[in-house]
Parts: structure tokens; C-alpha cells; sequence
């Protein structure tokens, strides 16, 4: 071992940097990963649950590379996309998210008065820019848009092909009126969200795809798979790979939008999934939620395993490190569709469901003595900042932060953090846990291994089961016993039913832990035993408790702002479509000529967005969206077998 880690450190030392394909999957379930299913029990329900998850591409990487079994992130998308690309916990760059992030601006701080990565951090795309590399990066983003200094091309990759946001359509690119959480924006959700920038060009995605009658249409896209938005983002992932400079390092960011909701993929990939299934010998799915988050699962696998021919074919792969993660766990509210089992909790839930989440690293620079292990050292999603950091042979420092900090002080606006991430590589090849210290997770959650505290009302406190969601979820879902997908976080209008705070605790399976719970992740990875009160674990509650306490009081908490409807009219301006709305200068490159009647129907939109976002018209406009709401169909999933009950 230590021959094999000496010729690694001066591999890197002779300046042989390895490529890094790092990918990034969405809401990603704990129990939607094989590796996870291979240790299944021998029930009726274990088995079906095993047979349905098919991820043969990524169970190779793992079987040839490093399981990371105790990766923390936050329970959200975007705040966990912020720590990793700029190296600070969650709580120390963007502890929560909006609905609104596309739009709010505050002008009184141009630093941090938006959402996202405040404007003056470094991120690690930068780093590696800094370090020689090729920077590219593919899919979503969601880390801030209001400037150019926002968006991908200021955070130092050198090209990129995605969208800004949450979410959006995987067929138009669009949010429509119902999204995931029935949240609308100022926009009115009318915007189209896929854009793309390289050496030539910066603004809305011009391809054929996207220029496609097609693609444009509502008919069904099954005659041009290329409409598929994962399709064009795999593609551009393969030439990426195809025309790289082979004596050039490259860092290619792959951010899937899978398995984000909404479940969507071509119908081809749901008889695949149907197939394998009942090749197995399993039953039909009997949950349609389920079975299409199962056929986007099979989809991400089999584009990630192209992506491995792509680098084998150009002789890369032998030099390559491959890092994996999920972004937060699975959500296990309709119309989620993920399952964590056996872990407790799911995405915006601060049990191992919601923050512990896959997570490898594979590809021919690991080490072949540490190929097919595990580690169980705690990493941090902010971690890999550093990390790269390391690989390629420059500092962690953020002299850009530390400048903007002389100014912001003589302002009297809040501090930027300094980078809290800690080099893992060689505490992974090493075997040793590099964050034995406290680790902040959220201003409700702190690890101190193995034991995690919690406090307040933690979300989605039920332990789904091995097949999961089922006939009987739906049917607690119309019973209004949960899990439902209400909009805990949004100060967006919904088109969601009501609840009263009582019925939102009993639909989102709330767990309260206002006096403190604490667990021993480590013996109790289930969570099932709360040690609070035990007389046994006084001292370390109390001791993990007052820390988690003091580590709140400096909680990275800027105002943001609110949104404004200029956002919107800089879309429009671009295709109606969304990016940067402030400061843009020459950022967008020209758009094709819109004719006379799409000027107009531009001009219309315009006007009605501005009235709309007149806050007396707001305001009525929002509470006719809940009066809707209250009485629209909602319908989250759909059972796929005869009920009993009637549906």
C-alpha cells in the first residue's frame, strides 16, 4: 500500500494530473443504487425491490473503484450544488433555496444580494482552469444566474451546455404552471430554461434539437429521441470527450437533471425497464411514479456508461478519476417517485435519507490496491473543492473572497466564509477519516462521529419500505396522510391544495425533535433508536446540542432580496429565455431575428408580466392561484394494478 500511495504522490508530483469526469446525480435514492440492493433480505418485498433497481454501470464502477459510504450534503439541490462548487458548507454559502432564485436581487448588496454563490467566491472550476485544465461542464447548474459572474462561463468553465435552474421540462425546457412543488415565479413559469456558451457563442441553446417543429410541438417526441433533454446533454458529453486534447488534463462536470422530478423519459425506456424486470422474475411495477423513476435510473446508467466507452476509445480512461455523487438523497413524497430504503427520510429531510448520499469514485488513477473497497470516512459535499485542489497541485485559498471582505466590512454587509473544505484524496487512499472534528451540516442537524444531533421539526420521518411507492402510498396520499410534496420552503404562490400547519405536519411526516434527538449513525444507520434522553448519552447530547447552537449563531444568512420582473423582460429579449438579467453588458451573443407577430406576442407578454408583478395585482392573482388550487385535481401517481379500494 505504501509503495503503490508514494508512486501516486509522485505521479502528481512530476506534474501527470489526471483527467476527473465528476458526475452529478439528482435526487438521487439511496435504495435506486444496486450496490445498496445487494445485501437485500430473502422477503417477498426485499427481493421485488432488488430485481427492479438496474444499474449495471455503476455497480462496475463501484466493484472497480472506492465506495464513499458516509458522503454528506444537504437535504436540497441547490445549497449542496453551492458548497461543492465553492468549497464552503452549505451553511456558509447558500443554506436554503427559493423558488424565486432565477429573479431576486437585492441591490444593496452586489455581492451576496442574490441567490446562489455570492459573486466575489471562487469556485473550483477556476481552480482548475488555474491549474491547466480544460473546463467544461454539462446539465444543471442552480447555483446562482443574476449576472454574468454567476453563471458557468464566470465560474471558469470554459464551455457549457445546460440549464440554470431546479428544473424544468425534459421536453421543452419549460416549468410548467404544476411543477414539483406548484411553485410559480415571476415569470409566471413562461420561460424556457436550456443555454449554452463556448469560445463563439453565449445565450439560449441553438441546435437542432431545439430548432426542431418537432421538439417544439406537443405531440408525442418518441420519433425524435433528440429532443430528450438527458439525450442532447449526453451527446454534447461525447464530443466533449471526443475532441479533447489528450495531452491536456481535462475536468468535465456531468450534471444530470435525472432524477429530478418531473418523471419523465422516452417510453422506450419504461418497456426496458419492464423487460429486465420480468426477465429477473419480478412482478410489474405496480406504482407508475416508481416505474418511471426506475427507466430514468436505467436511462442515467446506460449514458454514463457511454461516457466510460467514450474515454476508453480515446485512451483517457487509464488516467482518469471518475467521482460520483447525488446531490441530496431521493424524495420520498409524491410525486417523487425514489426510495431510500432502509435509510430513514428523503430529500428535504435531515435524516441519513435526505443528507447521506451516494457516492464513489472509480476510473484507472485509483490506486488497484484500493479498487473494490469501501470507505467510511465522513466527507463532506464541500470537500471536493479541495480535493481537486489537491490532484492539481494548487492552493485552496480565495483571495478574490478575502478582497471582497475588506469592502463589505467598510459596508457593514455580511462576510463571505472562507473555504471550509478539507482534502480527501489521500485520507480516501489512506483509509482514514478526515473530519473527526464536528461537521455542520445545517442550523438544524451536526454530525460529530458517529453520533448526529437534530433539532426543531425535521420533515419526512418515516422509514419507506423495500418496494416503495405503492398502491398503499397513493392511497395515504388521498387520505391526506402523506408524504405529500407541500411547499415547506417556498414563499412562492402554489398551485398545491391548502393545509392547515397541522395537516402539512401530518402530510409530511414531520418528526419533532424541538428538544433535541441524537443518534449513533454508525450502529443505528436506520435511525430508529433516539438517545436523547438517555442518561448514558447526557454529555455527548448536551456537549453535540450547545456546539450545533454555537455553530448557528454564524449561519451565512444575506438578504437576497425579491424578485423582479426584469428578469423576465431579459428573457424575453433572448428567446424567452433565462440567464443573467444584471450588469450583462456584451455577455449574450446575438439570437436569431424574431419575426413580427413573435415581436408582438413579445411585447404582450411583457406588458401582462409587468401588471402581473404590481403588487396589488399580485396579490389577488396569488390568492386566485390557492382558491384554484383548492379545488383542481391533484393527482401525484397512479396505481397500476386493480385496488380494492376504489381509486
Amino acid at each position: 500500500m505504501a509503495r503503490v500511495l508514494a508512486l501516486s504522490t509522485l505521479w502528481l508530483a512530476a506534474g501527470q494530473k489526471p483527467h476527473v469526469l465528476f458526475i452529478v446525480a439528482d435526487d438521487y435514492g439511496w435504495g435506486n443504487l444496486g450496490v445498496h440492493r445487494r445485501d437485500a433480505g430473502d422477503s417477498p418485498e426485499e427481493l421485488q425491490g432488488k430485481l427492479e433497481v438496474h444499474t449495471p454501470n455503476l455497480d462496475r464502477l463501484i466493484d472497480e473503484g472506492i465506495l464513499l459510504d458516509r458522503h454528506y450534503a444537504l437535504h436540497l439541490c441547490s445549497p449542496s450544488r453551492a458548497a461543492l462548487q465553492s468549497g464552503r458548507l452549505p451553511v456558509h454559502v447558500n443554506k436554503d433555496l427559493s423558488d424565486f432564485d432565477l429573479q431576486l436581487v437585492n441591490p444593496k448588496d452586489p455581492v451576496s444580494g442574490y441567490a446562489g454563490i455570492p459573486r466575489n467566491m471562487t469556485c473550483m472550476a477556476e481552480k482548475m482552469l488555474a491549474a491547466g485544465y480544460r473546463t467544461h461542464m454539462v446539465g444543471k447548474w442552480d447555483v446562482g444566474v443574476a449576472t454574468p459572474q454567476h453563471s458557468p462561463k464566470g465560474r471558469g468553465y470554459e464551455t457549457w451546455y445546460g440549464f440554470y435552474g431546479h428544473g424544468n421540462d425534459y421536453w421543452h425546457a419549460t416549468s410548467g404552471m404544476t411543477s414539483a412543488f406548484g411553485a410559480v415565479d415571476a415569470c409566471l413559469n413562461q420561460m424556457r430554461d436550456l443555454s449554452m456558451h463556448n469560445s463563439s457563442y453565449c445565450g439560449p441553446v441553438l441546435d437542432d434539437a431545439t430548432l426542431s417543429a418537432v421538439c417544439e410541438s406537443d405531440d408525442d417526441k418518441e420519433s425524435e429521441p433528440s429532443c430528450y433533454e438527458e439525450h442532447r446533454f449526453k451527446e454534447r458529453v461525447l464530443e466533449i470527450i471526443r475532441f479533447h486534447d489528450t495531452e491536456e488534463p481535462l475536468f468535465l462536470l456531468y450534471a444530470f437533471h435525472l432524477l429530478h422530478t418531473p418523471l419523465q423519459v422516452p417510453q422506450t425506456w419504461l418497456r426496458r425497464i419492464d423487460d429486465l424486470v420480468k426477465a429477473a422474475g419480478g412482478h410489474p411495477f405496480d406504482s407508475q411514479n416508481r416505474r418511471l423513476y426506475a427507466a430514468m435510473n436505467l436511462y442515467m446508467d446506460a449514458a454514463i456508461g457511454e461516457a466510460i466507452e467514450a474515454l476508453k476509445k480515446r485512451n483517457m480512461y487509464d488516467n482518469t478519476l471518475i467521482i460520483f455523487l447525488s446531490d441530496n438523497g431521493g424524495p420520498i413524497y409524491e410525486p417523487g417517485g425514489a426510495s431510500n430504503h432502509p435509510l430513514r427520510g428523503g430529500k428535504k429531510s435531515l435524516f441519513e435519507g435526505g443528507i447521506r448520499t451516494n457516492a464513489f469514485v472509480s476510473g484507472g488513477f485509483v490506486p488497484e490496491s484500493r479498487r473494490g473497497t469501501k470507505f467510511e470516512g465522513v466527507i463532506s459535499i464541500a470537500d471536493w473543492y479541495g480535493t481537486l485542489a489537491e490532484l492539481a497541485g494548487v492552493d485552496i485559498e480565495d483571495p478574490k473572497a478575502e478582497a471582497a471582505n475588506r469592502w463589505l466590512r467598510e459596508k457593514g454587509l455580511p462576510l463571505l466564509f472562507p473555504v471550509d473544505s478539507v482534502p480527501q484524496w489521500q485520507n480516501i487512499l489512506q483509509n482514514r477519516n478526515g473530519r473527526a472534528d464536528p461537521l455542520h451540516l445545517s442550523g438544524g442537524a451536526l454530525l460529530m462521529w458517529p453520533y448526529k444531533v437534530l433539532t426543531g421539526k425535521v420533515y419526512y420521518g418515516g422509514w419507506p419500505g423495500p418496494v416503495f411507492p405503492n398502491c398503499s402510498t397513493l392511497q395515504s396520499v388521498r387520505r391526506q396522510e402523506g408524504p405529500m410534496s407541500a411547499a415547506i420552503y417556498s414563499d412562492a404562490p402554489v398551485f398545491l391544495p391548502e393545509f392547515s400547519d397541522e395537516s402539512k405536519e401530518w402530510q409530511t411526516w414531520v418528526v419533532d425533535c424541538s428538544e433535541g434527538c441524537l443518534f449513533n449513525v454508525r450502529d443505528d444507520p436506520k435511525e430508529l433508536v433516539d438517545l436523547a434522553k438517555d442518561p448514558d448519552y447526557k454529555s455527548i447530547f448536551q456537549k453535540m446540542h450547545g456546539t450545533l447552537q454555537q455553530r448557528n449563531k454564524d449561519i451565512f444568512d444575506p438578504e437576497r432580496g425579491s424578485p423582479t420582473v426584469e428578469a423576465c423582460i431579459v428573457a424575453i429579449e433572448h428567446g424567452r429565455t433565462l440567464g443573467p438579467f444584471l450588469d450583462i453588458a456584451e455577455f449574450y451573443s446575438p439570437t436569431p431575428a424574431r419575426s413580427p407577430d413573435q415581436q408582438a406576442e413579445d411585447a404582450v407578454l411583457s406588458s401582462t408580466l409587468r401588471i402581473m408583478n404590481m403588487d396589488k395585482n399580485k396579490l389577488r392573482f396569488v390568492n386566485e392561484l390557492m382558491d384554484e388550487a383548492k379545488h383542481a385535481p391533484h393527482e401525484y401517481d397512479k396505481c397500476l394494478v386493480p385496488q380494492d379500494v376504489k381509486q
